[in-house]
């Protein structure tokens, strides 16, 4: 193998570059992003970036003569536009075409947008770091804020506005925060931490309509009828696979790039990151994960397959979330319906570990405010164990 083309330079792309470079590739490499920026972290930007503690400079993953010493052809602010696979290329806007005999495919996602209101001014979508400047510039001037989504995302930049001095309202259709994240239990104990910070939680409610004046957001209504006065909107409803590119490419494609168990989509033909489903055999189902953690490791693993390398990949998933005085650490995997159990502290304090588990077997853990004790329950999911008793 000789030339390995990466589309897409965010966490996923850049560690499988470092990685073929490390495993001894010493062929042609070239990296695609879409973005004019190097390679940066995303996690900082509903927290650190958006409240201002970070300047953008300090989410680069790595500095100037780091990324020069790959030896990688760094083609950023192209954005891919088709694949070629019979010919083994990636076209790129503007129609010129980068070969391949290797190709990861790292492009990560989307924000899912309403099918309304984003033509109004000081409606935003967070993922990339010029959406956070954008949305940090507009919560500088104090607005009345509403967060449409109590994901993660959604949770994150209530919290952080919240935390700005902000009004701030947060509305999910769903009956608690992070329901299908973390399960009702963890989502009750997270609705009442906004709570009592302030933050004004409408939950159960869909949103019907964004109300502007003058080409700017005024209000979003609700289905009940509820109108929250609004001078900021962030919609955070969720994101979607970045495949259109992929669309006639012949690669199969089912709420992301579909590949085998050691994340080949075709010969050759590899998908890391957020973009990639892949059945993981620790847990004997096909899975996506949008989490920085899974970004890395399965950069690492789908360069290793390329140079011949390759085993089933199979991590157990790691994720957190900070939210006000909250670190909420994730091991697993959380199906709905899973069982919930308390393994130690007190969920009403706000300081415990719990395990969630499908028949009697350990599919994930969660640590609130425990982070040592967490990581020691991981071990529980790798050794799919039974239920522990509570302590």
């Amino acid at each position: 193998m000789e030339q390995i083309t990466i589309v897409g330079a965010s966490a996923a792309g850049l560690t499988a570059a470092e990685t073929l470079r490390r495993e001894g590739f010493t062929g042609e490499l070239t990296l695609v992003g879409e973005e004019p920026h190097a390679p940066y972290d995303r996690p900082p930007l509903s927290k650190q970036v958006l409240a201002g503690q970070w300047e953008p400079e300090r989410t680069q993953l790595r500095k100037a003569e780091q990324l020069d010493g790959l030896g990688a052809r760094l083609l950023l602010g192209r954005r891919a536009t088709g694949l070629d696979l019979a010919g083994r290329a990636v076209e790129l806007d503007g129609g010129e075409r980068v070969g391949f005999d290797g190709l990861v495919i790292a492009t990560g996602v989307r924000p899912r947008r309403l099918p309304f209101g984003h033509d109004l001014l000081g409606v935003h979508v967070l993922r990339s770091l010029d959406d956070a400047l954008a949305l940090r510039t507009e919560l500088a001037a104090g607005p009345r804020v509403v967060v449409i989504g109590a994901g993660f995302l959604g949770a994150e930049v209530a919290a952080t506005a919240r935390t700005l001095g902000l009004d701030v309202t947060m509305v999910d259709p769903l009956p608690v925060p992070m329901l299908r994240q973390l399960g009702a239990p963890v989502g009750k104990v997270v609705e009442a931490m906004h709570r009592d910070n302030g933050v004004r939680v409408l939950l159960g409610v869909a949103v019907t309509e964004l109300v502007g004046s003058g080409g700017r957001v005024s209000g979003v209504r609700l289905s009940d009828g509820t109108l929250c006065e609004a001078d900021c909107v962030l919609v955070a409803i969720g994101s979607v696979p970045a495949t259109d590119w992929l669309t006639d490419s012949g690669l199969s494609l089912a709420d992301g790039v579909l590949c085998d168990e050691r994340c080949q989509a075709a010969p050759g033909v590899y998908a890391a990151g957020d973009v990639a489903r892949w059945p993981n055999p620790h847990f004997g189902v096909p899975m996506r994960l949008e989490h920085r953690m899974n970004a890395t490791e399965q950069g690492m693993a789908v360069a290793r397959a390329l140079l011949g390398a390759g085993e089933p990949f199979a991590p157990v998933p790691y994720f957190w979330t900070d939210q006000f005085d909250a670190k909420v650490q994730a091991y697993g995997v959380f199906p709905e319906g899973a069982g919930y159990t308390v393994l130690d502290g007190d969920m009403a304090s706000r300081e415990f570990t719990a395990a969630y588990h499908v028949d009697g077997v350990v599919t994930g853990v969660l640590g609130w405010n425990q982070p040592r004790q967490t990581r020691k329950l991981r071990q529980l999911v790798v050794d799919r164990a039974t239920v522990p008793a509570a302590t």
